[in-house]
């Protein structure tokens, strides 16, 4: 059976955590891809109205006066980054990139790991 990848958004306020979508594909490039299209997405539009959102897509998340949003910006599109980010999912180990807004509190993870494989019946 192929090697199945997950990926996910999670935001933490306070004590809430929340799950702001995922999915689970069919390799690891096509996850960082994910990533890299939500971290984009959430930097460009962070909490107005998303135009080009698709079906799986992550609800966006508002930001207050910080450099969250640049930062995610510069991880999706910084290649050492990206780089170092595949390479850490080819060695099975499991990808966290954070950024905080110590304003209210907020800390979003985009992540990736590698999925078990379902289990034939």
């Amino acid at each position: 059976m192929r090697a199945r990848y997950a990926a996910e958004v999670t935001v933490i306020v306070g004590q809430r955590f929340a799950s702001l979508g995922g999915v689970t594909i069919r390799n690891r490039r096509l996850a960082l891809l994910w990533l890299r299209r939500q971290a984009l997405r959430l930097a460009n539009e962070h909490g107005s109205a998303v135009r080009d959102a698709s079906p799986g897509d992550v609800r966006p998340v508002r930001f207050h006066g910080t450099d969250a949003p640049e930062s995610l910006r510069f991880w999706a599109t910084d290649a050492y980054r990206q780089d170092d980010a595949i390479r850490t999912l080819e060695a099975g180990f499991p990808l966290h990139f954070t950024v905080t807004d110590p304003s209210v509190g907020l800390h979003l993870t985009l992540a990736g790991w590698h999925a078990s494989p379902a289990t034939p019946l």
